[in-house]
């Protein structure tokens, strides 16, 4: 019983840090993100590329293995929806290295550039005057 609650404890402890909480964020965030990237590459990118190859629509070639019988279903290779898959790939890829590379950009301007110290008041530069004038004495 009483591993059981330490078991508990320390699951309760995992789940509630924010690393945890954090990926679960990213995980839905990711998922959104991934059915935006699958629309603009099949709505938006694929029918110029299409167009420009010749009017092919890549998610409709196809090479078929064996027709369909009574017995059996034709076997397809679908190699142009492979074709969008890594054109889907590369497009994620390339968003995620953007964002990166500009959060990295502006964790480093943030890294190099510390805040300036605020002036000092003006009781504060005359009580350092008096301070300085009664050391010197």
């Amino acid at each position: 019983m009483g591993c059981e609650m330490g078991v508990l404890k320390e699951f309760q402890e995992f789940a509630v840090k924010g690393n945890a909480i954090d990926l679960a964020v990213g995980v839905v965030i990711g998922a959104a993100f991934g059915k935006i990237v699958s629309s603009l590459v099949g709505d938006v990118i694929m029918p110029p590329i299409g167009v420009l190859v010749g009017g092919v629509d890549f998610s409709s070639l196809a090479v078929s293995l064996r027709e369909q019988t009574e017995a059996a279903p034709a076997v397809v290779l679908r190699y142009g929806v492979f074709i969008n898959t890594i054109i889907d790939f590369l497009i994620v890829a390339l968003a995620i290295f953007a964002m990166v590379k500009l959060i990295n950009t502006l964790r480093r301007k943030s890294e190099e550039a510390p805040p300036a110290p605020p002036e000092p008041t003006r009781e504060e530069v005359l009580l350092t005057e008096i301070r300085d004038a009664l050391l010197r004495r």
